[in-house]
């Protein structure tokens, strides 16, 4: 699946933060709203975000 706003999405090493929706994709940089840490930026040629499911658009 590919990463697009709206996907919701888990960081591997972080479970505690709990289910995260992509705000935005721009490169190798996603803004993700995690349920419990909140707004961040990751790298995603660093992290390999879980992909749970993709906002069909």
């Amino acid at each position: 699946m590919e990463m697009v706003p709206g996907a919701m999405v888990r960081h591997p090493e972080k479970p505690d933060w709990g289910l995260g929706q992509v705000q935005s994709v721009i490169g190798h940089r996603a803004t993700v709203n995690f349920e419990n840490a909140g707004k961040l930026l990751i790298r995603t040629d660093k992290v390999d975000l879980e992909i749970i499911s993709a906002q069909n658009t």
